[in-house]
């Protein structure tokens, strides 16, 4: 820290005007001694382990990182950048940038504008200032994100575009690490070196956030295990989030002393004695694979953005202080102490890199922004449908088949008829025979199968490094699917019930769907993840096994969600979602109806009219396809999905026996996105439509069908709908009374009887 005071000023000025005039008077004040060596290889100080060419890199990508900033706080005003959260205090974090590789991945806290200065070195001919400038003003030739958002990101430097969501990506960054040990327990070939680590940093105000606090005890959770998991979490501690302080020593109370997870401190206000301390950190992460806990000493600079007026709410002199231990003061101080540049020199630097910075932001205003909304959605959810059909009808190899499934005479299409579980669990089998790459997770679906058993003899089939049960943690579980997708696997995770999905609902909103999204689709996280849930269980169940709460899934963007009624459309749906996933690097979910798993009957007991033969592994489904049942009949259309479907076939016969009227029903099939062009199809050709929506009253999917009808041109027909009540679904046979039946159903059509 630099102790000599810092001049007066008033209250109400510009402290990103101060911070920067700081410098420059305290280089030009600079009265200490001067020393050193001409040799690039010497300790920049003596006993320090950078050298004077690494202190001279570092130096110049801290006052990069520190010009940007300023650069955005003075033209945010003329409309000409949008983001001043600024890394202003932070730029130590350039040392972990110089002491890993740009193959390690990095997914960055938002003050990471010197990291990346840094990490740009590594690759010849790229620009860090005019990248930065594109970014910061939404410049469609962004190279991160194409103008979608300011974000810290490179393909080429292997930085994953991050949301501002808070700790977010702590899991995927873990689950990325874990990966990295999975490849190669599988044979799969990973897109960077085996000995890689990966690189997360975060602030501490951000470290007790739960979504933190998950990655870290299933950090320790791996490590206990003795599994590898190379991850380095960064902790930029400065001391503050917004505007409420961290208590002092409270990050290295909460985190020194932790079991499995190995701690290390920093100062990254001071590069000459931080940077061994950061070697450390990171060749202990990168030799022993073990989750690792640098806690780098830093400061916050100019508030948390350019809105934040601190000055309006934290004491000048604790300002005076803060600003007095700015990095770049002691950088300036180190590099006028060893000679490595004289006061003129030095000034004239910070000048030059304020100029460049400035013009590259000037240059990136006059390029062209998005201004077109089919440019804006154009990488947030590609679809080629020819290629997805050709690789979902890609068949496994036979011979695999046939050892897999026990001979030609096992083979599932040889088999009789059989229900949606079996099916789902025959294409599984088969899915793992075509993508080496598969790996199958969650709570209890290795040796037990699952709660149902529909995962029941993969593990046998497959091995643990394939199939394997996680801790109960569904955020962790997402993401690890990330982190195994970020490696170029294919992960199937199953979250065991879809209630038990809301409370990581952000893994697949905030992360998994928007990496295409924000990185201008240069990052993908293709996934399949199956989900238990919908209502109608007897015998069982209660809210958090009957959750029929589809609302949060509809509105994700980008998303896909398939929901079977029958178990020959949940295997060539299962078919088409993995090539999604593989061609198009989709992230789907596949939300299976737990009372439909094991149903064999539709009308009577013993009549097996639920029962399907198992399709060709040579057949898939089309994205958005339907059934129709009784293509023809026109009195009344009933559209429905999931435990609806079977529910309406039989309310249909009793509707036709009471009217004479002949019934179509129309099985959508896929929920997200709604196929409203053959929904309209559909209502088309109907003089009455019921929708049935085992959802709830408020935001079902019955909803998005009734508006597709109606912007369709046929809001004119007489119509009703079925649904569920706005309300938690009771224990026993309470949850009938909130659950639309076959009796209600029929009430409908009666209804629209003339």
């Amino acid at each position: 820290m630099i102790t000599q005071p810092i001049p007066a000023r008033m209250r109400g000025l510009n402290r990103a005007e101060i911070c920067d005039q700081n410098f420059i008077e305290f280089v030009n004040q600079w009265q200490g001694p001067i020393a050193g060596s001409a040799d690039a290889d010497a300790p920049i100080l003596p006993g320090s382990a950078l050298d004077r060419q690494g202190f001279a890199e570092l130096m110049e990508s801290q006052l990069i990182s520190r010009h940007l900033d300023l650069m955005a706080r003075v033209l945010r005003v003329q409309n000409k950048v949008f983001y001043t959260i600024g890394s202003s205090g932070h730029e130590g974090n350039a040392m972990v940038a110089r002491l890993t590789r740009h193959t390690d991945p990095a997914f960055l806290h938002y003050r990471s504008g010197a990291f990346m200065a840094e990490r740009f070195r590594k690759l010849l001919d790229m620009d860090p200032v005019m990248d930065s400038a594109m970014s910061f003003a939404a410049s469609a030739a962004d190279p991160a994100s194409g103008g979608r958002h300011k974000v810290w990101g490179s393909k080429p430097l292997w930085v994953l575009p991050q949301t501002s969501t808070i700790a977010s990506h702590l899991p995927k960054a873990l689950g990325t690490a874990v990966a990295i040990e999975q490849g190669k327990r599988i044979g799969h070939p990973l897109p960077i070196a085996d000995d890689s680590i990966v690189i997360c940093s975060f602030g501490d105000a951000s470290s007790n956030h739960a979504t933190a606090q998950t990655a870290f005890n299933a950090a320790a959770w791996t490590a206990y295990q003795k599994l590898p998991a190379p991850v380095l979490f960064v902790c930029e501690d400065n001391g503050i989030g917004i505007s409420v302080k961290t208590p002092g020593g409270w990050i290295e109370r909460n985190f020194s002393q932790r079991a499995d997870l190995d701690y290390f401190t920093a100062d990254g206000l001071d590069l000459a004695t931080g940077y061994a301390q950061v070697q450390a950190a990171v060749e202990h992460c990168r030799q022993r694979r073990r989750p690792t806990f640098l806690h780098l000493r830093t400061t916050r600079i100019m508030g948390h953005a350019g809105t934040d007026f601190e000055i309006e709410w934290r004491p000048l002199e604790e300002l005076c202080a803060v600003e007095a231990s700015d990095p770049l003061l002691r950088s300036a101080a180190i590099a006028l102490q060893s000679g490595l540049y004289s006061k003129d020199q030095l000034l004239a630097l910070y000048e030059s890199i304020r100029a460049r910075c400035f013009a590259a932001a000037e240059a990136a205003d006059k390029l062209p922004k998005l201004d077109r909304l089919e440019d804006v959605i154009a990488p947030l959810a590609p679809y080629t449908p020819s290629a997805v059909m050709a690789e979902a009808c890609r068949t496994p190899a036979a011979q695999k088949r046939l050892e897999v499934f026990g001979g030609d005479d096992k083979l599932p299409e040889n088999l009789p008829p059989r229900h949606l579980a079996i099916q789902i669990n025959q294409a599984l089998h088969d899915l793992f025979c075509k993508y080496p790459e598969a790996l199958l997770f969650g709570e209890d679906v290795a040796q037990k199968g699952g709660v149902y058993t529909v995962t029941k003899g993969l593990q046998k089939a497959f091995k643990s490094a394939r199939v394997f049960n996680t801790l109960l943690d569904e955020t962790m579980i997402l993401g690890l699917a990330q982190g195994y997708a970020n490696m170029g696997m294919l992960p199937l995770p199953e979250i065991q019930y879809l209630a038990y999905f809301h409370n990581a609902c952000d893994q697949i909103r905030g992360e998994a769907a928007s990496l295409q999204f924000f990185s201008n689709n240069q990052y993908r996280n293709p996934m399949l993840v199956r989900m238990a849930g919908l209502g109608y269980q007897r015998g069982f169940g209660g809210h958090f096994h009957n959750d029929n709460s589809i609302a949060a899934l509809r509105d994700i963007p980008g998303l896909v969600v398939g929901c079977p009624s029958r178990g020959d459309d949940a295997a060539t749906m299962l078919r088409t979602l993995a090539a999604l996933a593989r061609v198009d690097g989709r992230v789907s979910i596949f939300l299976e109806p737990i009372a439909l798993y094991m149903t064999k009957d539709l009308y009577d007991s013993g009549d097996g009219q639920w029962l399907f033969p198992y399709p060709a592994p040579d057949q898939a489904m089309v994205l958005g396809e339907g059934r129709v049942y009784d293509a023809d009949a026109e009195d009344l259309v009933i559209f429905s999905y999931g435990n609806g479907v079977p529910m309406s076939l039989r309310a249909a016969r009793r509707i036709q026996q009471q009217h004479g009227w002949q019934v179509r029903v129309v099985d959508l099939r896929w929920l997200v996105p709604l196929n409203e062009a053959f929904i309209v199809e559909q209502a088309a050709t109907a003089k009455r439509i019921v929708v049935v929506d085992e959802g709830r009253h408020s935001a079902g999917v019955g909803e998005g069908i009734i508006t597709a009808i109606a912007e369709g041109g046929y809001a004119a027909r007489p119509f009703a709908r079925v649904v569920g009540a706005d309300t938690y679904t009771p224990l026993a046979g309470a949850a009938f009374l909130v659950l639309p039946g076959e009796e209600d159903i029929v009430a409908a059509a009666g209804r629209l009887a003339p």
